[in-house]
């Protein structure tokens, strides 16, 4: 995986989009994601595709396309997902001159993380912050 010496997440959140090809721009461009793999069909759909962010990922498919995992996710609504980063307010000012929908801007919270949250282009919240849990070896 790029960035992360081979490493292999965990858990990988995966969101289908009926505009995955836009996402994959907002994300890479606007949100800071690196395009580790994309797979298309010969008209452009959006099979699958892999992003990273530090030593995590994300995988974007296109709703519309069939299968087992697009029925499944047929009347999913948003989903959140929380990114861990280590300069929110870098973070923060690169999604807003991308133009990004702001939900909160940087913020201290209690637990000792400082926060953003954004809305993507079709709705799901991400949450960018300093807060990454200690799961142990």
């Amino acid at each position: 995986m790029a960035g992360t010496g081979g490493a292999r997440p965990g858990i990988c959140p995966t969101l289908l989009y009926a505009d995955a090809k836009a996402a994959i721009r907002q994300l890479t461009e606007a949100l800071g994601f690196t395009e580790l793999s994309v797979y298309e069909t010969a008209d452009g759909t959006v099979l699958h595709a892999e992003l990273v962010q530090g030593n995590g990922a994300v995988m974007i498919g296109s709703r519309g396309r069939g299968g087992v995992f697009d029925t499944a996710l047929r009347d999913g609504g948003p989903a959140g997902v929380y990114v861990v980063v280590d300069d929110v307010d870098a973070h923060h000012e690169r999604a807003v001159a991308h133009g990004v929908e702001i939900l909160m801007p940087p913020t201290d919270q209690e637990y000792g993380s400082r926060d953003y949250l954004a809305r993507d282009t079709e709705g799901n919240v991400w949450s960018f912050g300093t807060y990454a849990p200690e799961i142990g070896a």
